[in-house]
């Protein structure tokens, strides 16, 4: 909508409908006359058909010499109709308007000739039917007040250069000022409603171009919000019509909760309590993108990831390890910033979840399995802006990091399972044990 906004001003500054914006005109113009390539190109088969049906009609009526000139214009004519229809298919066509101005303009002045060809013969045979020329003139301009929609300024430059060549061919064709007149009078109606035409349709077409780019830029919104909420490749399948349901045999589980926010809650305003809230999530989401985790929701004042999963991983214990420690390195800066001693606790489990997104209302890509539990079970066995982590992931996400020996737990739901707390240096224990 806030582009349709900065364009419709563009219109009501100019009486032809011009977009100020050059880039916006510019876009149009050729959006329009790309859409238009069919059309021209039908024309220009129609035309020669026409053309060719006169020639194959006229040996019945005209004399040989009037043949011969009628043909010598019919060449060129058909050649300049062969020529447009391969110029439309040239990439460079939409941005040249002067190619339907001279190839439009130079038809009309041949059919023109024809016509007063046609009118000399129908003298001979002493039959009156000169409104053949504005017959045959109104199929060219019908078309060219098509070719030049939205470009009024073109048109009118057509219009009067086709103009300037039929009364001319009036004044050297018509030795009576009666016929004059009524021929006259039928080009100049029909020329004002071919203007009428071009400039309606030209308006018409401008207000779609408008309604479809606020539609585009409303479908940009809208997949990007959809893209937020969802990662792009689900977002995708659900947009083609797929039910979404996956499972991944290795991933890495991340719960995050604050330690004591119960009683936190209680002794801070709830708008404060929301900008601590919002501080803390923002530094989570983006340490996950430095790192590669997928944020999976926030739930009350926790924080869910996935190393893994949607997001493909090397080795989804180490990211989910780096992604917990990035977020604790980053808690001393929103401690300052918000002026509360915020602490944290990390779980992390390394196993097989199932995926997918159920409901059409308000969705969401979640995970579901006892991994997801397990994850969150080891979480509240960390220590204060620690990370606690199940045998599994510290198999996989060791390396160089020391962890404290491990502590045989009965976890809720789970049942009796070592944890391993992430050591910010090796005890003396452990060194004499690697020693």
């Amino acid at each position: 909508m806030m582009q349709q906004d900065q364009t419709a001003p563009d219109m009501a500054h100019t009486l032809s409908g011009r977009f100020l914006d050059a880039a916006l005109e510019h876009r149009f113009v050729t959006g329009e006359r790309t859409a238009r390539v069919v059309h021209m190109r039908l024309f220009a088969g129609f035309l020669a058909a026409m053309l060719v049906g006169y020639a194959l009609v006229n040996p019945l009526y005209f004399s040989r010499q009037d043949e011969l000139r009628f043909t010598l214009m019919l060449v060129p004519a058909l050649v300049i109709l062969a020529g447009y229809a391969a110029a439309t298919a040239w990439r460079g066509y939409a941005s040249r308007p002067m190619i339907d101005f001279a190839s439009l303009l130079g038809v009309a002045f041949l059919i023109m000739a024809e016509n007063a060809l046609l009118f000399e013969e129908m003298q001979r045979a002493q039959v009156q039917l000169h409104a053949s020329i504005a017959i045959n003139g109104l199929i060219v301009m019908a078309f060219a007040a098509i070719a030049f929609a939205g470009q009024v300024r073109w048109f009118a430059a057509w219009l009067g250069c086709h103009a300037v060549v039929y009364f001319g061919i009036m004044l050297v064709t018509e030795a009576d000022m009666i016929p004059f007149i009524y021929a006259t009078l039928a080009y100049g109606t029909s020329a004002a409603v071919m203007v009428l035409l071009n400039w309606s349709v030209g308006q018409a077409h401008r207000q779609s171009f408008l309604l479809s780019d606020a539609l585009e830029a409303e479908r940009a919104k809208t997949e990007e919000l959809l893209f937020n909420v969802l990662p792009p490749a689900v977002a995708a399948r659900l947009k083609a019509g797929q039910v979404v349901a996956d499972s991944y045999p290795d991933v890495s589980v991340v719960f995050i909760d604050i330690c004591g926010f119960s009683d936190l809650s209680r002794r801070i305003s709830p708008g404060h309590l929301v900008d601590l809230l919002n501080g803390f999530f923002l530094l989570a989401d983006k340490c996950a993108a430095d790192t590669g985790v997928e944020k999976v929701k926030t739930i009350g004042d926790a924080y869910l990831a996935i190393s893994g999963g949607n997001n493909p991983s090397h080795n989804s214990a180490d990211a989910a390890i780096r992604f917990g420690e990035a977020v604790i390195a980053g808690l001393p800066d929103l401690r300052a910033a918000t002026g509360i001693d915020l602490h944290i606790r990390v779980g992390i489990h390394t196993g097989p979840v199932v995926g997918g997104v159920i409901g059409e209302t308000r969705m969401a890509y979640d995970y579901w399995g006892e991994t997801m539990n397990i994850a969150s079970r080891i979480e509240g066995a960390a220590n204060p802006d620690g990370i606690a982590v199940s045998e599994t992931t510290w198999m996989r996400g060791r390396g160089d990091r020391h962890f404290e020996l491990p502590q045989m737990l009965t976890l809720k739901g789970v049942g009796e399972m070592p944890v391993y707390r992430l050591a910010e240096k090796p005890s003396a224990e452990i060194i004499r044990l690697v020693g």
